[in-house]
C-alpha cells in the first residue's frame, strides 16, 4: 500500500493545521497508523498513532491535549488536527502503517513497514 500525506504548510504560532495521510487502496484489519515527524537534525520522533479497527489512539506527551488523530476507514485515510501550534512543532510530518504491529510498539518507526513521503510543517513565532 502506498501512503499520501498532505495538508502541511506555514502556520503561525497558536494556529491550526490538518494533515491527512491517504491509503492508495482500501486500508482495513488489524492495520495502525501512526504519525511521525522530524525536525532537522533530530531523529524521527512519534507523534501519535491510531487502530484502524478499534480507533484506539496513543499520543506523544509533548502533543497531548493539542493534536487528534481520527481516521474515516471508508475514505482510507487518517487525519492529524494540530491545534495551539508551537514552533517546536515545526518539522516534515510522515504517516506510517503497519498490519502487525503490537500495541507497545505504536511509537517506534521501525515497526512500521509502510511510510508516506512527508508534508512539511512550518510554525512561525
Amino acid at each position: 500500500v502506498q501512503l499520501q500525506a498532505s495538508g502541511g504548510g506555514p502556520v503561525q504560532a497558536g494556529g491550526s493545521l490538518r494533515l491527512s495521510c491517504a491509503g492508495s487502496r482500501r486500508i482495513s484489519g488489524r492495520v495502525v497508523v501512526g504519525w511521525f515527524r522530524q525536525a532537522p537534525g533530530k531523529e524521527r520522533e512519534f507523534v501519535a498513532a491510531i487502530s484502524l479497527s478499534s480507533g484506539t489512539t496513543s499520543y506523544a506527551d509533548s502533543v497531548k491535549g493539542r493534536f487528534a488523530i481520527s481516521r474515516d476507514t471508508a475514505r482510507s485515510t487518517v487525519y492529524l488536527q494540530m491545534n495551539r501550534l508551537k514552533p517546536e512543532d515545526t518539522a516534515v510530518y510522515y504517516c506510517a502503517a503497519d498490519g502487525t504491529i503490537i500495541r507497545s510498539s505504536w511509537s517506534m518507526p521501525t515497526q512500521y513497514a509502510y511510510w508516506g513521503q512527508g508534508t512539511l510543517v512550518t510554525v512561525s513565532s
